[in-house]
């Protein structure tokens, strides 16, 4: 294996880790809305998962990115 190579699964592996943690943020709101808390506390909640969707929306990007850029330079 090349470079690349492990340059590209690396970026995989930071797309999916990302992919993760907005699979969790998903399901950690659905939790809280099911949950019938009152409307401060629904909000509380999101803002905490906020940061983490931010976070993974992020870590995905990148991934994705470094995914590409390591293709396209591929020899």
């Amino acid at each position: 294996m090349s470079l690349y190579d492990w340059i590209i699964w690396a970026g995989a592996a930071l797309t999916l880790l990302g992919l993760g943690g907005i699979i969790w943020c998903i399901l950690t709101v659905t939790r809280a809305r099911r949950a019938g808390i009152d409307d401060d506390a629904l909000r509380a909640r999101m803002k905490k998962v906020l940061a983490v969707n931010m976070g993974a929306l992020a870590a995905s990007c990148i991934g994705l990115m470094i995914v590409v850029v390591a293709i396209m330079l591929k020899p």
